[in-house]
């Protein structure tokens, strides 16, 4: 992420992940203000404009490794491994999971465990609004 998704308002927080943006709730708001203000990485010893990554890394210009990132998530109590499973395991129960891009396999899988239904789910996309579409 670049510090051009972070969109930091008076009173709200934007993070920009696709086409609409979302409203950041306290304290992760707090957090993503605190972050773009004091970007801290290697690189940006001594440069001589910001880096524009939100997490800079250690070679000028790049981003933080996932690997470092986990690393430093992990010292603060912060399991991101976990987080991503839960988060998609709960996207699991409300869309079918081959649409969150996992193996055709591990979709079935956690489609029976998440117990959902998605017999209806192709006819309910069809007739969703499609602005243009007759």
């Amino acid at each position: 992420m670049t510090t051009e998704d972070v969109e930091i308002g008076v009173q709200e927080v934007r993070l920009h992940l696709g086409d609409a943006p979302i409203q950041l709730p306290e304290p992760v708001a707090h957090l993503a203000r605190t972050v773009v203000a004091n970007r801290k990485g290697h690189a940006t010893i001594g440069a001589l404009t910001p880096s524009r990554w939100l997490f800079p890394g250690g070679q000028p210009g790049r981003p933080i490794s996932t690997t470092q990132l986990t690393q430093r998530l992990n010292r603060l109590g912060i399991r991101p491994n976990q987080a991503r499973s839960t988060a998609l395991f709960q996207l699991a129960t409300e869309i079918p999971a081959h649409t969150l891009g996992i193996h055709t396999d591990a979709a079935v899988a956690w489609q029976r465990l998440s117990a959902g239904d998605w017999a209806t789910y192709a006819a309910e996309v069809s007739h969703r609004y499609v602005p243009g579409r007759q």
